[in-house]
Formats: structure tokens, sequence, C-alpha cells
């Protein structure tokens, strides 16, 4: 459902769905019940101020029925954020893409307490493209490659590449040159498969018994020392995902004894840390590539960025 408030700031207007029923009688009473806890005035305000808008983008009153409307939106109240120092490089822009080198650390689309410090809303704001949207997502601690869409009018052609696994991705990562004790020897190159899952209240994707859902073709590029003469040797690894399951990358890695230098979920959760710019997770999105929907033509992009630690 298009939002009937336009993009301020490079981040979307917010949408709340009304409950059909409830014990409140206005649209108000039930913001106040969300959220009266933490800014009751500014709550008052805003629908004072017709900021608080129904479908068509008709405003909202103190007095609008609960029924009136099913979905409401508004401008949230943006904290201030501190820039994580790290920049884009755009690669390509045209009238239907935008391809740039996203860094470590840099979220893909505004969440949690990064909205004017992630990728989409950056360049929103830095291009005065207030309809671009990403065509896929890179975790935040995943750099590499992201295509977006800069023309509403020709994004469905993208999507439909994506929805139908039409496009190959490649990465590459850091990893140990051998498997962790405990894990047997790995012959590359390596197909992993199996079933993950994971929900919206765990911080971790979990594999499953069932119908495998992921798969990763895994190859060893060239193994090097480490940085540390008494570490292991490590290998620069190329990985070729064939779906699209979030964090399939470390987990398939991290099933194989060779979890992914400075990840700090897999294959142990670690405490809650600063991130750590020095460190930045050793998988980047190196390239993409597809038939373009436009020109009829093969395209490919490559990341420039390397990992620091592949040497």
């Amino acid at each position: 459902m298009q939002s009937p408030l336009p993009v301020r700031d490079g981040v979307n207007a917010t949408r709340l769905r009304l409950p059909d029923e409830g014990p409140w009688d206005t649209a108000m009473d039930y913001m106040m019940h969300r959220w009266g806890h933490i800014d009751p005035q500014g709550i008052e305000d805003r629908f004072d101020a017709g900021e608080i808008v129904g479908e068509a983008g008709v405003p909202l009153d103190r007095t609008t029925p609960l029924q009136r409307h099913t979905f409401i939106w508004y401008y949230r109240s943006l904290p201030p954020e501190t820039r994580i120092p790290v920049e884009l490089n755009i690669l390509h822009q045209d009238e239907h893409l935008l391809v740039v080198d996203k860094p470590h650390f840099l979220p893909t689309t505004p969440g949690g307490t990064y909205i004017q410090e992630s990728a989409l809303v950056r360049l929103r704001n830095q291009l005065r493209l207030p309809d671009l949207i990403p065509m896929h997502r890179l975790d935040r601690m995943t750099a590499g490659i992201l295509l977006l869409s800069t023309n509403p009018e020709t994004r469905g052609k993208y999507q439909v590449l994506f929805e139908k696994r039409q496009v190959q991705k490649e990465y590459e990562c850091v990893s140990a040159a051998e498997p962790a004790p405990g894990h047997p020897a790995v012959d590359f190159p390596v197909v992993v498969r199996n079933r993950m899952t994971k929900s919206r209240s765990y911080l971790l994707a979990e594999v499953i018994e069932g119908v495998p859902n992921a798969e990763t073709r895994i190859e060893r590029l060239r193994t090097f020392d480490a940085p540390d003469d008494a570490a292991p040797r490590r290998a620069l690894y190329r990985l070729e995902p064939h779906s699209g399951k979030t964090h399939q990358l470390r987990v398939h890695m991290a099933s194989l004894g060779l979890g992914i230098v400075n990840d700090a979920f897999y294959p142990e959760l670690l405490d809650k840390a600063p991130d750590d710019y020095a460190k930045p997770l050793q998988l980047l999105a190196r390239g993409i590539r597809f038939v373009d929907p436009i020109s009829g033509s093969p395209v490919e992009y490559r990341s420039r960025l390397e990992l620091s630690e592949a040497h």
C-alpha cells in the first residue's frame, strides 16, 4: 500500500494499522495506548497539526473515530545519530539502476538505532532520489555490491529477476584454511545444502531438519599465513549462494568448521560490544550478474573493495 505522505529527509512515513475494535474510541486514544508513555504531548501536537493522516492523505484530529481508518501514516521523531565513519562509493548510475559499494558496518535500510545512518537514507539525501529502493539487502556487517532501483516505473522488471532467482551473486570471505577440530576435512569445491530458519525474536539463524531451502557452493581460492604467526593459516574463499536466507553464508561456512574471520555470531555468539572498525567481518559481496530486462544484454557489476585480511 502506497503511503500518502512523501519521503522526508530520506525516510518513509511510518504506517500503523488500527485495530478493528477495542476499548479505544478514537485513533488518538489508541496511539496514546501504544506510545503515550513516551511522548503524550507530541502525539497531541501531531493530531492538532494534521500531521497524522489516513487513507488518501486525510488528516486525523483528536476526535477521529478508531473505525474510520484501517491504516494511518505519520513521521517519526528521529533521534540524533552518531555518524558511522565509513563511506559509500557509487559504481554505476543510470535512469533505472544505482550500483554502489556498501561498506562494512552500514545497514542497507533504516531500522532500530540506524535511520539516517543507513545506505538507503544516505543515498536518498545525497542524490536527491526519494524514490530510491534497494533491490536486495546486505547484512550490516557485510560489504560490497548493492543494487538499488531509481525508477518506480521499471522497478518491477528488476524485482522479478530476484524473485525468480535469475540473478547470480558471488561473495568472498576469509576463514581458516582448515576446519576447526571436530569437523571433517573438506574437499573443495563443496556445496552445502540444509534447511534454515530465523525468527524475528532471535538473533541467530538455525539449521533444522527438513527439506533443504538454502544452498551455497564454496570454493577455496588460495591460502596464506595469518597476521599472527601463532594463528592457523587462512584462506580466501569464493561463495556462490543459490538462495538468499538470512546469514546463510555465515552459517554455511561455520557448519564446515570454517567460521568467517571477525564473525561475532557464528560459530559462537559473542557478547555485544561496540563496533570495532579495525576488525570488519571478512565477508564481501564481490559481484552480481544478470540479463538486464530493459536492454536484454548481460551485465555484471564488481566490487572495488578488498577484504582487509585477504593477504
